[in-house]
């Protein structure tokens, strides 16, 4: 066997050894969920075929063509009972595309399809797109909606003036997509925006971040909630805030909605995302809260703080200290699968319950908003516990 031949079976089996890693729960978990050992999606997760050139006629030295920075922000869908990420794959030259990649137990063993999904562009190209969001619909349709990002024409001069907007696609079987119109609302640009799985009132139903730029929000800012007629056009006139910013919390410079809320009994249960500024840059969490049943748009529950926060290895990578999380999956048995970034570089999945996070959500203290209050509020606590310290004792 040639040099070539054995280099290559030595890559495959690389491969293979790391995507069929067993993963298992680490040590301590909180009570509230568990963080899982292992990364489960990470950018040597990405097929050799995907990478290299395998033919030792064009590529005698065995060379990487197209490498593979990152895989990050993955919107999750149980589909035909399997789990599903829409994975953000970036590669060495910055750009953005989806690919599936499915795993049998939700924890391990998350394989790509062979092919990245083939995203059709609308009039106006896009130069790059990311971080989509998967909703089934009860129309029928799975729905992407993803930032699709573009240079900023008003700004010519400056290379990174950019623009957001909240791109849509449609597909039955996740192969095929059909790409709508971007989403048309009157708040300058447009990220994170989510589908709400039922209509309300007859209209699609979406999450959205108004923001004045491409990076600050400016004056805009928040989770808010729109409502439109169709998705073929979609296009939101109003918009209201759900969960706002606010001074000195974890999301006083911007929040975010992540996935697609999750019904439950007590109400919808949302994860967002919340940043706030540190003298070593942006700090990106994760928390929740509750909205009503019947409107989703008024929230009953604000657990106080974050729910993830980047912890050892996931502080590190290429935009650090960040966790951030755009899909999570309820099985039949009610576990849920939240499946969160580190730093823009790899998927991590974290396990709980629904009941679990509906405890969490209707039974964690809320921001008292001072220093004094969150004192009285862990003061209760303490006295309760000190009540009944004596029978573990």
């Amino acid at each position: 066997m040639s040099e070539f031949k054995t280099r290559v079976r030595q890559l495959l089996a690389d491969h293979e050894a790391l995507v069929s890693r067993p993963n298992q729960k680490a040590a301590a978990g909180n009570g509230i969920y568990d963080r899982w050992q292992n990364p489960i999606v990470t950018a040597e997760h990405a097929p050799i075929f995907w990478r290299y050139d395998l033919n030792e006629a064009s590529n005698p030295h065995l060379m990487q063509r197209q490498g593979i920075n990152a895989a990050f922000n993955a919107g999750a869908l149980y589909w035909q009972g399997r789990y599903i990420l829409a994975v953000r794959v970036e590669g060495d030259d910055r750009k953005s595309f989806f690919a599936i990649a499915e795993s049998p137990n939700g924890v391990d063993n998350f394989r790509f399809w062979d092919h990245p999904i083939t995203l059709p562009e609308t009039d106006r190209p896009d130069t790059n797109v990311y971080d989509m969001r998967l909703t089934q619909h009860e129309d029928g349709y799975i729905y992407g909606l993803f930032c699709t990002e573009r240079k900023d024409e008003n700004q010519p001069n400056d290379l990174s003036a950019a623009e957001a907007q909240c791109g849509i696609a449609r597909s039955k079987d996740l192969v095929t997509w059909e790409r709508l119109p971007d989403l048309i609302t009157y708040s300058g640009q447009q990220r994170n925006v989510v589908l709400h799985p039922e209509f309300v009132d007859g209209k699609y139903a979406m999450y959205t971040r108004p923001q004045d730029g491409f990076i600050s929000v400016g004056s805009g800012g928040g989770v808010g909630w729109g409502l439109s007629d169709s998705m073929e056009n979609a296009e939101i006139k109003d918009e209201v805030i759900v969960d706002g910013k606010e001074y000195h919390t974890i999301k006083e410079v911007k929040n975010g909605q992540g996935p697609a809320p999750i019904k439950t009994a007590d109400g919808w249960l949302h994860l967002a995302h919340g940043v706030r500024n540190t003298a070593a840059g942006l700090r990106y969490v994760l928390y929740m809260f509750m909205t009503e049943l019947d409107r989703p748009w008024v929230v009953t529950h604000r657990p106080g703080g974050h729910f993830i926060a980047p912890q050892g290895d996931e502080r590190v990578g290429d935009v650090s200290n960040v966790t951030f999380a755009n899909g999570w999956i309820v099985n039949e048995n009610n576990d849920v699968f939240i499946y969160y970034a580190s730093s823009d570089t790899r998927m991590h999945v974290a396990t709980t319950t629904v009941a679990k996070l509906v405890d969490y959500c209707k039974n964690t203290p809320e921001d008292g908003l001072r220093s004094a209050a969150s004192v009285a509020v862990r003061n209760q606590l303490i006295d309760a516990n000190l009540k009944v310290l004596g029978e573990f004792q």
